[in-house]
């Protein structure tokens, strides 16, 4: 998908948005909720804590232009919680939505996002950095997880995450 952008510093960036957005789903596909809560006697995140991180990093794309919004499972990953033992966390269908409800946002954010506004810096829990450094590590963070995710398929026993 070509587009034209504020900044042409986001092109390759919306690139691997895009290529993110398509394999999320596929991640997740057919994967059965005691499975995606399944951490197979690790410490390790499982998929359901892994999917909701990374629909909170999506929705974190569209907090400045669409404050009001908010994922399914909010109160599970807000101000960069960990996984909870204990915890319920949203369903697959849950999650598709919330993605698929932030991601036009968050696109239409980076696709319009000013180099001045790049450029600025802002305070990340006594971290400065700039938007654009924040919104390079999301995505480099998105692509991380999907591949996290991608590995719990196999080990889970499914099929191998479809990229075509």
């Amino acid at each position: 998908m070509e587009t034209k952008t504020a900044s042409t510093r986001t092109e390759g960036l919306l690139t691997l948005f895009d290529m993110q957005t398509t394999f999320f789903s596929r991640a997740i596909d057919g994967v059965t909720e005691a499975d995606m809560h399944n951490r197979l006697n690790t410490k390790a995140n499982h998929m359901a804590w892994l999917t909701g991180a990374l629909v909170q990093q999506r929705y974190w794309m569209t907090t400045e232009t669409h404050p009001g919004l908010k994922q399914k499972g909010e109160e599970l990953f807000k101000d960069h919680k960990g996984i909870m033992d204990e915890a319920t966390y949203p369903t697959n269908s849950e999650y598709i939505n919330d993605w698929e409800k932030f991601t036009p946002i968050a696109r239409e954010a980076l696709v319009n996002i000013s180099d001045a506004k790049l450029d600025s810096e802002f305070d990340m829990e006594g971290m400065k950095m700039t938007y654009y450094e924040m919104i390079s590590f999301t995505i480099y963070r998105e692509a991380s997880i999907i591949g996290q995710l991608a590995l719990w398929r196999r080990l889970l026993g499914y099929p191998a995450l479809k990229y075509d």
